[in-house]
C-alpha cells in the first residue's frame, strides 16, 4: 500500500460551492481506488507568483492510500484539463503524518 499526499489549486473567484464540488468530484475519483485518510481545505493563499493571471489561489489538500498508481494518473489526467484548477500536485510517501497540519483555514464564526 503507497502512501499519498495530494494539493491542487483553485482559481481565486470560485464560488464555495464549486470549491466543494472540486473535493467531491476528485475526492470520489480518489475513493474509486483508494482511500482518502484525510481532506484538508487551507482556503484562499497569495501565490508567490503569477499563475495564468492569478495571484491567489484557493489550496486543497488529500492524504490517502491507494495500491494503483494507475488511479493517481486518472485524477492528474482529470486535473489537468480541469478550467478551475491552476496547478496541482502529487508526493508519494512511505509513511503519512495525519496529524500534521500545514494551514488551517480561519474559521469564521
Amino acid at each position: 500500500m503507497a502512501f499519498y499526499e495530494h494539493t491542487f489549486i483553485g482559481k481565486q473567484d470560485l464560488s464555495n460551492k464549486e470549491v466543494e464540488n472540486l473535493i467531491t468530484k476528485y475526492s470520489d475519483l480518489i475513493n474509486e481506488s483508494g482511500k482518502i485518510l484525510k481532506t484538508e481545505k487551507w482556503g484562499l493563499l497569495n501565490l508567490a507568483s503569477k499563475i495564468n493571471n492569478n495571484k491567489k489561489g484557493i489550496f486543497v489538500h488529500f492524504k490517502f492510500e491507494s495500491e494503483k498508481e494507475d488511479s493517481i494518473k486518472n485524477v492528474e489526467n482529470k486535473l489537468s484539463i480541469d478550467n478551475n484548477v491552476i496547478r496541482y500536485l502529487t508526493v508519494k510517501y512511505n509513511k503519512l503524518d495525519l496529524k500534521k497540519e500545514y494551514f488551517q483555514m480561519e474559521k469564521s464564526e
